[in-house]
């Protein structure tokens, strides 16, 4: 039939385009705009192939199989078919597997039921050269594309360029249509509107260094205090932006131990006691100057302000619109928590709190992070920079929202006062 069918390997695709835009081939370090990448990707196959578009197949390797969140947006896409291979870890490095002998087993199966009249290959890889060989033979034109190198050579099997029919290189300016490289030189989100608490909290030393210099201070005056002067950390110069353990540690009272009490498990908590809040470890006092206020502790959780519906619209959301960028996400969790707010003395309380979010909401935000592929380990580590663009978000939003009730609320609480009649002036 006259239909053209893209076969796309994800690997390849997304791998060389990092290799072009931010020098190595992780994944990691772009961001796709998906919708964006099909609507490019069905616009060149029917303008290459002059047929109307059948179906893009998109071929990927997920943990166990199982759709990542950019999966899931992709698979409600129309015209889009998503295969899965396997992915696994080996030596510190990911690897695909099975999605080679997919996209073989799709093309040989194509060419063979003559559902098409032209096939679309973007891949690099050689062992798809029998299933091309193949698909020719069943009278199909097969065209292979190429994302342009970054340092200028092919980065396709030379006999897979060989027996293609037509060739094309999807370059540089194609590709940041639809991709773009990370900034990872700081914070992936814009800074905060200004306002003078938030300035001097993010232009502060980190705790740890106030204390230390508080300490010295207190030796040259005289000045004997009871509680050890915490050294500040090594590099705490060039890191201006305090992590929730920072700020846990700065509320820490003198002389007081991190650790369990003489007697007490680490494993055990003692009594009337919960995990500290967001990253930090240990266990604290609830009713102790590191417990809960009982004002955030009656700010309500998205999940008890959320409906069946609501939870049904949101899933919805999460796979139609959200782009799944750290910054965004943040947003868009407290976009949804304000709307559903019985009461905006919540959002008062909550914004006199920055840059602390109550660990019940924070750990709330990041489970909600993790449905998008963050927060999970990479190299054996906790993406930090993730965290930071998550809670930036979070606040950023909860920061316009609070301003905007804060001027709507000013001119019923302060009338202009009555104009007086103008005297006429003196002769």
């Amino acid at each position: 039939m006259d239909r053209c069918v893209v076969l796309v390997d994800a690997g390849y695709l997304l791998g060389a385009a990092a290799s072009l835009l931010a020098g190595e081939p992780s994944r990691s370090r772009i961001t796709v705009d998906h919708a964006a990448l099909i609507q490019g990707l069905r616009e060149r196959a029917e303008a290459d192939t002059e047929q109307p578009l059948l179906r893009i197949y998109w071929f990927d390797g997920a943990p166990d199989r199982v759709p990542q969140p950019e999966h899931r947006r992709l698979r409600v896409m129309p015209r889009v078919t998503v295969r899965l291979g396997a992915l696994t870890r080996s030596d510190g490095r990911w690897a695909q597997k099975g999605v080679d002998a997919a996209m073989h087993a799709e093309l040989t199966e194509l060419a063979r039921n003559r559902a098409c009249s032209d096939v679309v290959l973007v891949t690099g890889d050689g062992d798809l050269l029998p299933g091309l060989m193949s698909a020719k033979e069943h009278g199909v034109a097969v065209h292979l594309w190429a994302v342009q190198a970054a340092d200028g050579d092919y980065n396709q099997s030379e006999d897979l360029v060989a027996e293609a029919d037509e060739r094309r290189v999807l370059d540089r300016a194609w590709i940041t249509r639809a991709v773009r490289a990370k900034d990872l030189t700081g914070l992936c989100a814009p800074p905060p509107a200004p306002r003078p608490d938030i300035a001097a909290i993010l232009s502060a030393p980190l705790p740890e260094a106030a204390l230390a210099e508080a300490a010295r201070n207190g030796s040259a005056s005289g000045d004997t205090g009871s509680g050890p002067a915490l050294p500040a950390p090594a590099g705490s110069a060039a890191k201006t932006v305090p992590t929730p353990k920072d700020l846990a540690g700065s509320l820490r009272a003198p002389g007081q131990q991190q650790g369990p009490p003489a007697g007490q498990s680490a494993a055990q908590p003692p009594a009337g006691s919960a995990l500290r809040w967001s990253s930090d470890k240990g266990w604290i006092d609830r009713a102790g100057p590191l417990g809960e206020p009982a004002e955030t502790a009656s700010l309500p959780t998205l999940a008890q302000l959320t409906s069946a519906e609501q939870r049904w619209a949101d899933r919805e959301e999460d796979i139609t619109t959200v782009g799944g960028d750290p910054f965004e996400v943040g947003q868009v969790f407290a976009r949804r928590w304000m709307e559903r707010l019985p009461e905006t003395v919540h959002l008062q309380k909550l914004a006199t709190m920055y840059p602390r979010i109550p660990h019940r909401i924070d750990g709330e935000l990041l489970r909600y992070a993790a449905r998008f592929g963050l927060l999970a380990h990479k190299d054996d580590q906790i993406d930090e920079h993730d965290r930071y663009a998550i809670r930036a978000g979070f606040w950023r939003e909860i920061d316009v929202r609070a301003a905007a009730e804060h001027v709507a609320a000013v001119p019923s609480a302060a009338p202009a006062a009555p104009v007086a009649p103008a005297t006429p002036a003196a002769e």
